[in-house]
């Protein structure tokens, strides 16, 4: 079936164009022309997390481009162009707001509000996303039980061997067209909510395994084969063996039409071969949108994935106004406000501060609360500490702008600061293990590279796996790459050893997903609380009011020089926090001009370069050259039978470079003629052009260089006669 739609799609598509009838007609809502072709559009939505009216509740205020009204205007737009359209979601919806977290998901058996507005939004399918899972099985199969569509999870078998919601697929026809629907999700469960009522009673499969499984069972039922996967496409913790990896699910099994990717809140916005690709960012903030058009053997002729942000849609009253969301609404605006009193008005505040707990930003979008020890992660290890009895205690600020205001403090608020329902577990663990842990946190940010005005974040490691230390000193050396940046670790005032043992105080989410399945502790949780830890900071507020901010300042950031007092500096963080400049929280700013593998006197490029036998970079020199031109260290190059290279210092080079050559590297020395000097300098030759070393750099031209990080920077002292 899939290998006859790649051979048509080829012909079609060479007959569609000659006859003008592109299919992105269709994907414009208009009705198809050529005989017997019929266009669907799938809209695909992910991780919800419970964000259905388009609030913030921690900042009890409306969003502007979120929540599932939104969505839900743009869907009925859709299927108003379009009768032939699909709906299908690919998990993580019932968790992630105060009004689920803390109303609905701990009382199964009440009325789901997210159900609610699903069912109202007419989804024909739902893949289980993990955090379905975070309550337990029994409490999963009671909300998702309410949903008027199939729940589907295909590589999640229970004890007796069946699907754990009943169904891994299912078929869904419009227009003609059927449409079979295989759900998979992250094979992780057991390491995040292991030991959980049910969770360890199942079985979870590679994602690529439940998709050829469920295959077979469809056989040649469907006219188009989607999966909707809660993963993201590369793997997450297996990335050799893509057990959970949407790549692999390709890889594997060529009769899939369509992928939905989820889960890493991210765009994705692809197409592999034939097959469109996406994903969507969290919150209900975007929806993919699919288009494709089929002939009259139900192959696929035409295909194409947009992302749409729902930034310019306004939200729906219809769902507002669905009872059971506007009620569940105002119970959470009432419990941020303290709960509702007796005369239906807010109740008291759970505490109060004597005075906001996160200092203010100095560069827009970069957050001071992971550039240095404050009152709000000292708060939080500390009440980890007190409550675990352990020597050291690890959390993280899970959103860059978490702060605890002055004056009273509401649910909202603590919310804010913890928005997760995690536990707290006691681990012992050795000094060695500790301090790998801290390495393997201290990995979020960039390496610190000279001329750099800020620090900056790894985007490939999320700031929700950043953690904080307390119980010891510390430094992180961020001139130094991952792994080898934790200094100088200090406890009750003595070097940590590293066969010490000692205590640690940590989330059940990070000791499952971090510290057991990275191997960096071998040893067992020996305590887990019996509350939240959320509800231990309610509890510390509730016990301490009026709470004043401390900080012990017991890290610090060290290695880096970030020109503090350079007016230069100044007058771009200026611009930053003026909105003139993006903000460079994965990139910092270089007064160096970081540009490419050389940066000369504060111009950047990509040099071509070779490696000699000495194994030292060598760079091509008229490229350095050109490079040069218009700094403070131009020189020109030139060459002749009878004088041979020839450098004039503080004189531009001006000739065209061509291509450099290929060939064979031939490292020698070469004479050069410098002024009325000659220096004899190492060289490697390849064809006819010269590749100097950077030290081959400082005896033609005095300059200073600092090889970092891939990157050569060339520095031009002051008096050093080239170009004054």
């Amino acid at each position: 079936m899939r290998i006859s739609r790649k051979l048509l799609s080829i012909l079609l598509a060479l007959v569609m164009a000659v006859s003008l009838l592109p299919a992105a007609m269709a994907a414009e809502g208009e009705a198809p022309t050529a005989e017997g072709e019929t266009h669907i559009t799938i809209l695909g939505t992910s991780d919800l997390h419970a964000s259905i009216w388009g609030y913030s509740y921690e900042d009890n205020k409306e969003t502007d481009n979120n929540g599932m009204a939104r969505l839900y205007t743009y869907i009925q737009q859709v299927r108003e162009e379009n009768p032939n359209t699909f709906l299908i979601d690919a998990g993580d919806d019932i968790e992630g707001t105060i009004m689920v977290n803390q109303i609905y998901n701990k009382t199964p058996d009440q009325p789901h509000p997210v159900l609610a507005a699903m069912n109202y939004m007419k989804f024909d399918a739902m893949t289980l996303g993990n955090h379905e899972f975070n309550y337990g099985i029994p409490n999963m199969l009671k909300i998702m039980g309410q949903a008027e569509f199939p729940v589907l999870a295909a590589n999640v078998l229970d004890a007796g061997g069946k699907y754990v919601t009943g169904e891994g697929w299912t078929i869904v026809e419009r227009g003609g067209v059927k449409l079979a629907v295989i759900g998979v999700t992250s094979p992780n469960v057991p390491t995040w909510d292991g030991g959980k009522e049910g969770i360890e009673d199942c079985t979870y499969t590679s994602v690529s395994d439940g998709v050829k499984k469920a295959i077979a069972e469809i056989g040649d039922q469907a006219d188009i084969i989607m999966v909707s996967a809660h993963v993201g496409m590369v793997g997450e913790f297996d990335e050799e063996g893509g057990t959970d990896a949407a790549a692999k699910i390709l890889e594997d099994n060529p009769e899939v039409d369509v992928l939905q990717v989820a889960h890493v809140h991210i765009t994705v916005n692809d197409k592999q071969g034939e097959v469109p690709i996406a994903g969507v960012r969290n919150a209900a903030r975007e929806i993919a949108r699919y288009d494709l058009t089929l002939d009259k053997d139900g192959n696929i002729t035409g295909s194409t994935v947009t992302i749409v942000d729902m930034a310019d849609y306004e939200p729906s009253k219809e769902i507002r106004e669905i009872p059971l969301v506007a009620e569940a609404h105002q119970k959470t605006i009432e419990l941020i406000a303290g709960g509702a009193g007796d005369d239906g008005q807010g109740g008291a505040a759970l505490g109060t501060t004597t005075a906001k707990f996160q200092p203010e930003d100095e560069i827009k979008g970069i957050p001071e609360g992971k550039l240095r020890d404050t009152a709000v992660m000292d708060l939080i290890n500390k009440i980890q500490l007190e409550a675990s009895g352990a020597d050291v205690s690890a959390a993280a600020l899970f959103k860059d702008t978490s702060d605890l205001p002055e004056g009273d403090i509401n649910y909202g608020n603590i919310f804010d600061i913890y928005k997760f329902d995690n536990t707290l577990y006691r681990v012992k663990v050795t000094g060695a293990e500790l301090k790998a842990y801290m390495e393997w946190s201290a990995s979020h940010y960039n390496t610190w590279k000279p001329g750099d005005i800020n620090i900056s974040f790894d985007p490939e490691v999320p700031g929700y796996l950043y953690d904080m230390f307390e119980g010891v000193d510390y430094e992180i050396d961020l001139s130094q790459e991952a792994g080898q940046r934790i200094k100088n670790v200090m406890f009750k005032g003595e070097p940590l050893k590293d066969d010490q043992e000692l205590t640690l105080a940590v989330n059940n989410y990070r000791y499952s997903s971090g510290l057991k399945t990275l191997k960096l502790v071998a040893g067992t949780k020996e305590w887990e609380s019996s509350e939240p830890i959320r509800d231990m900071i309610v509890n510390y507020f509730a016990e301490h009011s009026p709470v004043e901010p401390t900080v012990n300042n017991n890290w610090k950031i060290v290695g880096v020089d970030l020109q503090l007092d350079n007016p230069e500096r100044a007058e771009i963080i200026k611009k930053i926090n003026a909105g003139e400049i993006e903000t460079p929280y994965a990139k910092s700013y270089n007064l160096n001009g970081v540009e490419g593998n050389m940066i000369f006197d504060g111009k950047g490029a990509d040099i071509t370069t070779v490696t000699g036998a000495d194994g030292e970079t060598y760079y091509r020199l008229r490229e350095v050259a050109a490079l040069a031109a218009g700094t403070k260290g131009a020189f020109d190059v030139t060459w002749t039978p009878e004088t041979g290279v020839a450098i004039v210092k503080g004189t531009d080079y001006t000739a065209e470079t061509a291509p450099a050559a290929k060939g064979e590297a031939v490292t020698g020395t070469l004479t050069v003629t410098v002024g009325e000097e000659t220096e004899e300098i190492a060289v490697v030759n390849v064809g006819d052009s010269n590749y100097v070393s950077a030290k081959g750099l400082t005896t033609l031209l005095g300059v200073l260089t600092v090889e970092a990080n891939g990157v050569l920077t060339v520095s031009v002292p002051v008096n050093t006669g080239i170009g004054g």
